[in-house]
């Protein structure tokens, strides 16, 4: 998130971490922007930060031109941002998977690919590996989007992954709950999708109450994850390695 608070101390500690593998996580919508508040009025509120209504500020991505003008130079400048760390572009998805609105999405595709994009995760988590998993699980209501998404993305020649795992356990993807998903784990690119800290600070704790960040941590770190992984064969890789594979 290239205009949150700690985007600079992130970019430091990611230097000291040569084989982390970075990606631009566009923030639209309950964050601070790139650009001035005076370039992007119908974008933020009076405090300058993001409107927090999505559904509102989908209908005006889709429907007004002077604010898809104002989202893409703001989209163009986070970009721009990612760029100027020095850092190579693993992979690019949205705060809240907002690049499920076909706007965002297009926007997303255009420009990305100026700045070397070649690989965007899908936020698609099938319902039957849940149930397999031991969660009661119904397909989203937002799948015919994801399926959109997905075709757009490959149409334009990026890498995408075949699921993600997280969405329903948002912030609580435990040590128990990973390893029943790797138990079950069909063959495909897979992402585990986690929120970890070492601690719930009290910004954590603001933002994100329900979230146990320090659990997530702990489930990553598991020796009992750690062998799940290996004894089933899975290989441990990021977007960059797809993304050379497909050269």
């Amino acid at each position: 998130m290239v205009g949150a608070p700690a985007a600079a101390d992130a970019v430091s500690r990611v230097r000291r971490l040569p084989n982390l593998r970075i990606g631009l996580h566009l923030t639209l919508i309950g964050g601070r922007p790139i650009l001035p508040a005076g370039l992007i009025p119908d974008l933020v509120d009076r405090q300058g930060v993001f409107r927090a209504n999505m559904a509102q500020a989908g209908f005006r991505f889709f429907f007004l031109p002077r604010v898809r003008r104002q989202l893409a130079a703001e989209i163009r400048a986070q970009f721009a941002a990612f760029a100027a760390t020095g850092l190579v572009l693993d992979h690019a998805n949205a705060h809240k998977h907002f690049h499920l609105h076909p706007t965002v999405a297009s926007l997303l595709i255009e420009i990305g690919r100026e700045y070397g994009l070649k690989a965007v995760r899908v936020p698609a988590e099938p319902a039957r590996l849940l149930r397999q998993a031991g969660e009661r699980a119904s397909p989203l209501f937002y799948a015919p989007y994801v399926s959109l998404l997905r075709r757009r993305l490959r149409r334009a020649g990026l890498v995408v992954n075949d699921r993600l795992l997280g969405l329903r356990w948002t912030g609580a993807m435990t040590e128990p709950r990973l390893e029943r998903l790797i138990e079950h784990l069909p063959d495909g690119v897979s992402e585990v999708y986690c929120h970890p800290a070492l601690s719930q600070t009290p910004d954590l704790a603001r933002t994100m109450p329900d979230y146990r960040p320090a659990e997530e941590l702990a489930a990553l770190l598991s020796q009992k994850v750690r062998r799940a992984v290996e004894s089933s064969g899975i290989e441990l890789i990021a977007y960059g390695d797809l993304t050379a594979r497909a050269v």
